[in-house]
C-alpha cells in the first residue's frame, strides 16, 4: 500500500494495524487513570494490617494471660519459695538479656535493618515478662482468671518477677555507664600516647641538629 492509499485508521509507522478512531463524545480510558495510585494501595494495606493486628491483640488478650498463669502454676505448684525463685529467674533473665541487646543498638556499624531485627528479637526474648504484665495490668476476664490462678498456685511469683526486673534494669544501667567510662578512659589514654609520640618525634630533629653542631 502506498503512502497515498493508506487508510486514516492505519498506524503512522505503516504497520497496517488499524487504530480505533473514537468520536468526540466517546471516552477513552487510560490504564493509569483507573489504576489506584501507590499511596492508595499503601493506605489500604496499612488499614488491613492494623485490623489484623487489632484482631490478633484481642485474641491474645483473651487467651495468653490465663495460659501463662497455668504454666507458672504448673512450675510453682503452690509453693511460695518456688514461686519466688521462679519469679526472680524470669524477671531477671528475660529483662537483662533483652536490655543487653537493646544497648547494642548504639553501635555505629549496625545498619538500620539490623537494628530493627535486634529490637524485634529483644522484644520476643522479653515475652515471659510481657505475659506476666498482661496478668498484672490487664482488665480482661483472662487476666482476672490468671490473677486468681497465681494467687492460689503461684504465690510470690508476681512480686519476685517485679524485683527481678528492677535488678536487671539497675545492673544494665551500671554496666552501661561503666562501659562508657571505660571507653572514655581508653580514648584519653590513646590521645595521651599520641601526644607523647608527637612530642618525641618533634624532639628528634633538635637532638640531631645539636649532634651535628657538636
Amino acid at each position: 500500500m502506498s503512502h497515498e492509499e493508506r487508510n486514516p485508521g492505519d498506524r503512522p509507522d505503516g504497520s497496517g494495524t488499524p487504530i480505533r478512531q473514537g468520536s468526540a463524545d466517546e471516552r477513552v480510558y487510560v490504564k493509569s487513570d483507573v489504576t489506584p495510585s501507590l499511596w492508595v494501595r499503601r493506605a489500604v494495606m496499612a488499614i488491613v494490617l492494623v485490623a489484623l493486628g487489632y484482631v490478633t491483640y484481642l485474641v491474645a488478650l483473651a487467651f495468653f494471660p490465663r495460659w501463662w498463669a497455668q504454666r507458672v502454676a504448673d512450675q510453682v505448684g503452690g509453693d511460695f519459695t518456688s514461686g519466688t525463685l521462679w519469679g526472680l529467674f524470669y524477671g531477671f533473665l528475660f529483662t537483662f538479656v533483652p536490655l543487653l541487646l537493646v544497648v547494642q543498638l548504639r553501635r555505629r556499624f549496625f545498619s538500620w535493618t539490623w537494628r530493627g531485627i535486634i529490637l524485634v528479637v529483644a522484644v520476643l526474648l522479653a515475652l515471659p515478662n510481657w505475659l506476666t504484665l498482661s496478668i498484672v495490668a490487664g482488665n480482661s476476664n483472662a487476666a482476672h482468671a490468671g490473677e486468681r490462678i497465681l494467687d492460689v498456685d503461684g504465690p510470690g511469683f508476681r512480686a519476685a518477677s517485679a524485683i527481678g526486673v528492677g535488678v536487671a534494669v539497675l545492673l544494665t544501667v551500671v554496666l552501661l555507664f561503666a562501659g562508657l567510662a571505660a571507653g572514655r578512659r581508653k580514648a584519653q589514654v590513646k590521645d595521651l600516647r599520641g601526644q607523647l609520640r608527637d612530642r618525641k618525634d618533634g624532639d628528634r630533629p633538635e637532638r640531631q641538629a645539636s649532634t651535628d653542631e657538636g
